[in-house]
């Protein structure tokens, strides 16, 4: 198991080894850094192009013409990412950024009532959440400092799924949550949540920017009230590709919180009425024009895992990464570092190593040749990702960093990040 032919033996039984080839692998570089933003792939690339095509032969009939039109764009993606969600596919809408749907779903799902205030969130959240959170209860007149309730921690690491369900009490209004930890990998029960959240009469969502792409959902048959995400870290979109979301059709004709002439019917939006006529699905909650070349990737990205399935994905997700941990424990035992992910399968799609000299070995790793990713205040996080690592790239990044640290070369390096972490 600990030498490189094990690893190659591994990669020569591996079913998805062939879509390694569809992107573009950096130059003597093993990438781990996926959880982050996923490689360019082939598909992503030629959609993208084909997009840029019709704009400069059809021009403004761009938007009803050609293979993928424009006008349409949002709702046809919407449907490509819907069974990666759960969801049927008039509940899901490619649009906006996932900061920008955190909003669009609290202004709309967010009603304080009589005692029924707050919002429950917890500690470990990506802080982009939690600005959102305030800046929502800032206008709606409430103090975040009183009513943004934040379930603790018992570790630092995980959350325990009692503590959030004790904390949905009386006075909580709404909840949002992570599907995955950004930080640790740990994969919530969103189904156990949702029902918890129910019996209580609470709305409650999910921000699924660590798990859409890595692990599975079923928020329709969940009954999840609505859910966000980006399309750069596990789908591959690119840099800034437009994000999604989720809200379940229980809920459609609510209002949108946020309105904007792309959430009309498609029918009557160019009646230029200045009375909202909503689109009857989640199309309602778009708020302005799709960004339609930050579009463009995502298709290509998303027929790679219509291709593929989401179970084969999750399924050499999993047995890269434990590997990779047993690796770790067999290789790296003596150096100080911790495993701080799950170490069963309720983990995402990367692994969690603490060390207190992390930020410098992250910069001594790049300069071997392996992209990771450090987040304060001492994880290095690596994502060995299904559809282009192999067992082989998993195996030379253990042994580079063991190289690392015998050789002290971190010492080289500061401890401290860079200015993109």
């Amino acid at each position: 198991m600990f030498g490189v032919d094990y690893a190659k033996g591994l990669d020569d039984k591996d079913e998805l080894a062939k879509y390694r080839d569809e992107f573009y692998l950096l130059k003597d570089t093993i990438y781990m850094d996926g959880n982050s933003l996923g490689l360019l792939s082939k598909r992503a690339e030629r959609t993208l192009h084909d997009l840029l095509e019709s704009w400069k032969t059809l021009g403004i009939d761009g938007w009803t013409e050609g293979d993928n039109p424009w006008f349409y764009l949002s709702e046809s993606v919407g449907e490509k990412m819907a069974p990666l969600v759960g969801g049927l596919a008039s509940e899901v809408i490619a649009t906006g950024s996932t900061t920008t749907n955190l909003h669009q779903l609290v202004a709309t799902f967010y009603k304080p009532s009589g005692n029924k205030t707050k919002i429950l969130a917890d500690e470990l959240n990506f802080p982009s959440d939690i600005y959102a959170l305030k800046s929502q209860l800032t206008l709606k007149g409430y103090n975040p400092a009183e009513h943004l309730v934040r379930v603790k921690s018992r570790d630092g690491r995980f959350l325990n799924e009692a503590d959030i369900i004790a904390a949905m009490t009386d006075d909580i209004a709404l909840i949002v949550l992570p599907a995955v930890l950004y930080r640790s990998g740990q994969v919530l029960d969103m189904g156990r949540l949702t029902a918890a959240a129910h019996e209580r009469g609470i709305p409650i969502g999910f921000d699924l920017c660590h798990s859409v792409g890595s692990v599975e959902h079923a928020l329709h048959d969940w009954g999840t009230d609505f859910a966000f995400w980006c399309t750069y870290k596990h789908l591959n979109g690119g840099p800034g590709s437009v994000a999604g979301l989720f809200v379940h059709d229980k809920h459609f004709g609510t209002a949108p919180g946020l309105a904007g002439w792309f959430g009309s019917k498609k029918e009557s939006q160019f009646d230029m009425d200045h009375v909202m006529d909503p689109a009857p699905d989640a199309a309602a909650y778009q708020i302005g024009t799709p960004h339609v070349l930050s579009l463009a990737p995502v298709i290509g990205a998303l027929e790679l895992f219509e291709e593929v399935g989401l179970q084969r994905v999750r399924d050499k997700s999993l047995q890269l990464t434990a590997y990779m941990m047993e690796l770790i424990r067999e290789e790296l035992s003596a150096y100080g570092f911790t495993i701080g992910n799950p170490l069963d399968d309720s983990r995402g799609g990367h692994v969690l190593l603490e060390h207190e000299e992390a930020a410098r070995i992250c910069r001594a790793l790049k300069a071997e040749g392996v992209v990771p990713d450090f987040r304060t205040p001492n994880g290095i996080r690596l994502a060995p990702v299904a559809l282009y690592n192999s067992f082989e790239d998993v195996w030379h990044t253990v042994q580079k960093l063991k190289v690392i640290m015998d050789s002290k070369r971190y010492e080289k390096f500061t401890n401290q990040r860079g200015v993109v972490a």
